[in-house]
């Protein structure tokens, strides 16, 4: 039975951990990431399995977009 709060379908991994055995989960890749490069993984990791594939690389795109955006202000800023 699969416990949607804690350990949802849609964030488990499709391979496990050679060393452990365990299943690899989206929260294991992303915890260490920036908000929004955490986001673009998740939305790729889950693609088609929570809803429509196509929305969900359409959101990781958008958090592509924002950090693009962010990394152009930074830039701007160094100028100076």
């Amino acid at each position: 039975m699969s416990d949607a709060v804690n350990h949802p379908e849609h964030y488990q991994g499709a391979s496990k951990c050679p060393s452990c055995g365990k299943t690899i989960e989206c929260i294991d890749v992303v915890k260490d990431m920036t908000f929004l490069a955490g986001n673009v993984v998740k939305y790729i990791w889950r693609a088609g399995k929570k809803g429509s594939t196509i929305e969900d690389l359409k959101k990781a795109r958008w958090y592509i977009e924002k950090m693009i955006e962010t990394f152009q202000e930074e830039e701007k800023g160094n100028d100076n």
